[in-house]
């Protein structure tokens, strides 16, 4: 069959390459590959690991052999899954427990896009608790991950504000629910019982004075790449607020990560969660893609068709 394999060392980082097909465990489905997207954290990771590593989270196809258990989907059923590598592929073998039945009304494109981006949106929500009548704020509203959690937190009954790089990556923002949209966020008014905050460095540094009496503060990124200055006494008349870490390779993950996806894909079948599409094209087109990604040129999630 044939992967992208990653070529670190070459002029571009990753290559077609035939290669051996997955041996599924008694634990996995063997899936048919039909879409895949990439996310911004696997451009790291296709610069940090070896030759020949075969990248790829996010999937939607068909199982083409259920798993020798007898658990998940049968063969035939349309799936979405979370993969832990070799997803960029036309076939990948993947544990049931990170499988979904994909329904008809949800095409394999947007199946594709929601399982990391989607699933760390719900994940970082729920740290909040209940949403209904909170004001929460987003720093990377327009990223994939924020584009899906100003949803999901709108959905939930939140006052949402997003914090964006620059006034054009603002488009649509208000149609998926937020309420306010800036691109400082020290022009974020008055406090926030629930803050995602994904940039880090200074941006970090101004969510902690803005986060209400236990009130809760979701670390999930460092974009920026710096550190954060810290100072307890700034934190006065903030009493009882905690700071959350959530990392998504948490082993906590794959516990609830088949319901969550059907979680998601139901909200998108229903019409209530919009899945943000930058870019759909043929999985050939990825290594240019993936230049426009790092440099933040494609608005929401960028799918590749396998064909």
């Amino acid at each position: 069959m044939l992967a992208f394999v990653n070529t670190p060392g070459n002029e571009t980082p990753l290559e077609l390459r035939e290669v051996a097909e997955p041996q599924p465990t008694d634990q996995e489905a063997l899936v048919e590959v039909k879409a895949f997207s990439v996310n911004r954290g696997e451009l790291a990771l296709l610069a940090a690991r070896p030759e020949g590593w075969r990248p790829g989270q996010d999937i939607a196809g068909i199982v083409v052999k259920r798993a020798a258990d007898g658990s998940g989907p049968e063969v035939g059923t349309r799936v979405l899954g979370l993969a832990e590598q070799g997803g960029w592929a036309q076939h990948v073998a993947l544990p049931t427990a990170r499988l979904a039945v994909l329904p008809e009304q949800v095409s394999f494109t947007q199946a594709a896009a929601l399982p990391m981006a989607g699933h760390t949106a719900l994940r970082i929500l729920r740290l909040g608790g209940a949403l209904l009548g909170k004001r929460v704020l987003i720093t990377g509203a327009a990223g994939g991950v924020g584009r899906f959690a100003v949803q999901l937190a709108a959905l939930s009954g939140a006052d949402v504000t997003g914090v964006v790089g620059h006034a054009e990556r603002a488009e649509g923002l208000r149609e998926l629910g937020a309420s306010a949209v800036i691109t400082q966020i020290d022009q974020a008014q008055g406090l926030f019982d629930v803050i995602l905050e994904s940039v880090g460095g200074t941006s970090l540094a101004a969510a902690l004075q803005r986060i209400a009496p236990h009130g809760t503060l979701v670390v999930f990124g460092n974009s920026s790449g710096e550190d954060t200055p810290f100072s307890l006494f700034k934190l006065f008349g903030h009493e009882g607020a905690r700071l959350q870490t959530f990392f998504s390779y948490d082993p906590g993950v794959t516990s609830t990560l088949s319901a969550d996806l059907t979680t998601l894909v139901t909200l998108v079948a229903a019409g209530k969660l919009t899945v943000p599409l930058g870019r759909e094209t043929i999985w050939n087109d990825l290594a240019p893609a993936l230049t426009e990604l790092r440099d933040r040129r494609i608005q929401g999630k960028a799918v590749f068709l396998v064909r």
